[in-house]
């Protein structure tokens, strides 16, 4: 079955359109980050993607990160940490030619259970990291530094 953003792009083509997501930012017991390779652009970054009819930011958190990671996160223990809408960081654009913006809630995840399996269809590789293992997708390095400033100031942050 084709996702949401897949029935639309055959309405609409490769324009622009606005996409709310969930970001999950999974810290192990090292304090160590789970990234993943992107199989589209290469670049590492977190487990995100899109809502589909009837999500929640929760849901479509959860739902994204056992999709991308084979990881199982419970809803309850997705801890909201700061939301990304800025345009100049946050539009994509797909090898294909289609256009994102996306407005993304951005989630800590410290507990979960499985075995990490990367979802082959969207993820190269995918591991725990004391630091950055390489080129970061570009809303990822803006995560990292709204993780910092909530961790730094318990405060959630809007961008």
């Amino acid at each position: 079955m084709d996702s949401y953003l897949a029935q639309l792009r055959r309405d609409v083509g490769s324009r622009l359109l606005l996409m709310p997501g969930a970001q999950v930012l999974a810290i192990d017991a090292d304090d160590r980050i789970l990234f993943q390779r992107s199989r589209d652009s290469g670049l590492w970054e977190l487990p995100a993607g899109g809502a589909e009819p009837g999500d929640t930011f929760r849901s479509t958190a959860a739902r994204e990160f056992t999709e991308e990671t084979g990881l199982q996160v419970s809803e309850e223990d997705l801890v909201p940490f700061a939301s990304l809408s800025l345009p100049d960081v946050h539009t994509l654009t797909y090898p294909n030619g289609d256009v994102v913006q996306c407005f993304a809630l951005c989630f800590e995840a410290r507990r979960w259970s499985g075995t990490l399996r990367p979802g082959e269809d969207e993820v190269l590789e995918a591991g725990f990291f004391a630091a950055p293992p390489g080129p970061l997708h570009p809303p990822t390095e803006v995560v990292l530094g709204l993780h910092a400033a909530y961790r730094a100031s318990g405060v959630f942050q809007a961008h």
